[in-house]
């Protein structure tokens, strides 16, 4: 039995002598026209620390490694992919099934946002519904050949993560959090959660995590003193990057060019989970 366990094994993804019950198998089943290698999901424990930008800015650099990128915008009710990367034109179908929508350097990307009339229209949808949506993105859609899917989930440890974590072959998480002590605190239950899920956590990602003066040089730390590095330690995460508040960054993402991003901060992740 886990030390996290809760006793409540419908929701637990473990194999342990302490079952009481069958496990179930939720997994879904990827397109047939699609070959999805690796899957790497990115988490937050709460909204508005950067996290739609951390998956788009490892897609951006998996991408100009040569490697053969996609995100999936499983955040339903908050989707942000397709402004960052610029897209406006809808997604498409055809007999056979839905199509991504493509970057301009490639990289194959669905979400809600491409599917409604207006990118404002907000989706007001039941967690059940969300959760099938997000399932369709991954059988209905077709991918065809990636090497690397980023999936973007929404904020905190409710029906679309674990669905997510039940049904997707997830190769591994990345944990986006920010200097905040609270925030701090809501990380740990994303990241108990995956522990809960068997899904390794192969890096966390700190944004907005200090503020480097372009004139003197100064370090600021506008949010508060880092927590990232004791947060990984106590679960035994041995990847971290830190993100500076950037305004160029801000600025790229505001303008749809997420893809001239070339920065080093997210080098040590994008290698510890290259082929």
């Amino acid at each position: 039995m886990s030390d996290t366990c809760n006793s409540d094994c419908s929701r637990c993804g473990e194999s342990c002598s302490d079952r009481k019950e069958e496990q179930v198998d939720f997994s879904a089943k990827l397109n047939d026209l699609s070959k999805v290698k690796k899957v790497y999901g990115i988490i937050s424990g709460k909204g508005g620390v950067g996290k739609s930008m951390v998956t788009s800015m490892l897609s951006v650099l998996m991408n100009k490694k040569g490697y053969k990128t996609a995100v999936l915008d499983a955040d339903i009710t908050g989707p942000s992919i397709p402004k960052l990367f610029g897209i406006t034109s809808p997604a498409t179908q055809n007999e056979l099934g839905m199509l991504p929508a493509i970057s301009k350097n490639g990289t194959k990307i669905m979400s809600v946002n491409l599917l409604l009339a207006r990118n404002t229209d907000p989706v007001v949808w039941r967690g059940p519904i969300v959760a099938n949506v997000v399932k369709q993105f991954w059988t209905d859609v077709i991918w065809a050949d990636v090497d690397y899917m980023f999936i973007d989930m929404p904020p905190g440890t409710g029906d679309v993560p674990l669905t997510i974590f039940q049904s997707l072959p997830v190769d591994g998480l990345i944990v986006v959090t920010s200097p905040q002590e609270l925030v701090s605190m809501i990380a740990r239950k994303a990241v108990r959660m995956a522990e809960m899920m068997n899904i390794p956590i192969v890096a966390m990602v700190e944004n907005m995590s200090y503020y480097k003066c372009p004139d003197c040089d100064n370090i600021h730390n506008i949010f508060g003193d880092s927590k990232i590095d004791k947060v990984a330690k106590e679960h035994s995460i041995d990847v971290v990057a830190k993100l500076p508040i950037d305004s160029k960054l801000a600025e790229m993402s505001d303008n749809g060019d997420i893809e001239s991003f070339d920065g080093n901060e997210l080098e040590e992740i994008v290698n510890s989970i290259s082929e």
